[in-house]
């Protein structure tokens, strides 16, 4: 038996625990990419601090197209398990930013699969995957993540599409963002995301039963981290949690949205869609 076939025997709970680590340059070329593909009007230099989500550019696993499952990921059965569900998203996360990683130095991400859960519902079996990552430099801890990552069976052709959640309301501070084609062709080369759901539309509407292009949780997760900047430039993010509650669509502007949180170093931020509905939710934490 081989390794793989062991493993799926075994179940995908069998990889809690599973580790891996990688080492990078944190390229400013690769900064100032994202930094003009987001149109964001500062522009870190090296030995200055990484921007908020931008730690996403790297790390990505870039394999050959045989490696590929028919989504454009990487197949599992590797890293991460092998849930026997052809669906996946990255549905939300919560990060602690501990100390600056500066653009141009040499970091290493650890990562370690924390739990692995297996649910049934209306939608069919799920399942959820608990990864955490901690990105270190010159032995400084600077950024520690827990991404919940949801595995699901294909909806069925008559399912009733779900009802989202309206977004609050009493914003005190909001943006517009209209995402196009090449906003979301560009995040996916820059962050090494082959997933054809954004690039793809006749995959994306036939395949996974999306309305069009969809746009990618983490640029959402990215722009909110930069807006709560915007918000209180004068203080430092110090942790941010989200969760994707819907997906936008590309050509669809949406708005970026915050108010004063429960405590004064708290930020509530969210995505509102284009009718009102909530498409992801996060909150900011400042200090230091």
């Amino acid at each position: 038996m081989t390794v793989e076939a062991a493993m799926r025997e075994a179940g995908p709970e069998s990889a809690i625990g599973r580790r891996e680590s990688k080492t990078e340059t944190i390229l400013a070329e690769r900064v100032a990419a994202l930094v003009e593909t987001l149109e964001l009007p500062d522009m870190p230099v090296a030995g200055q601090a990484l921007p908020a989500g931008f730690h996403w550019l790297f790390f990505n696993p870039f394999v050959r197209r045989s490696s590929l499952g028919v989504d454009g990921h990487p197949k599992t059965g590797g890293f991460l398990p092998d849930t026997g569900l052809p669906r996946r998203m990255w549905a939300g996360g919560r990060i602690s930013y501990h100390a600056p990683l500066a653009v141009g130095a040499v970091a290493e991400k650890e990562s370690e699969i924390l739990d692995v859960v297996e649910k049934n519902g209306r939608a069919g079996r799920l399942v959820f995957v608990t990864v955490r990552h901690r990105i270190s430099s010159g032995g400084t801890l600077c950024i520690e993540e827990e991404q919940d990552i949801v595995y699901r069976e294909p909806p069925a052709a008559d399912a009733p599409k779900p009802v989202p959640a309206a977004a609050p309301d009493g914003a005190a501070w909001t943006r517009e963002v209209k995402p196009d084609p090449v906003l979301l062709f560009r995040y996916s080369a820059l962050t090494y995301n082959g997933h054809r759901i954004h690039y793809d539309r006749p995959y994306a509407t036939q395949e996974e039963g999306y309305l069009g292009l969809v746009v990618h949780g983490p640029l959402v997760a990215t722009l909110l981290q930069d807006f709560a900047h915007r918000c209180r430039p004068e203080e430092r993010l110090t942790r941010f949690e989200f969760r994707g509650m819907a997906p936008l669509f590309v050509d669809d502007s949406f708005a970026l949205e915050a108010a004063e949180g429960e405590t004064p170093d708290r930020l509530s931020l969210w995505a509102r869609g284009p009718n009102g509905e909530l498409a992801m939710k996060a909150e900011a934490v400042f200090g230091g």
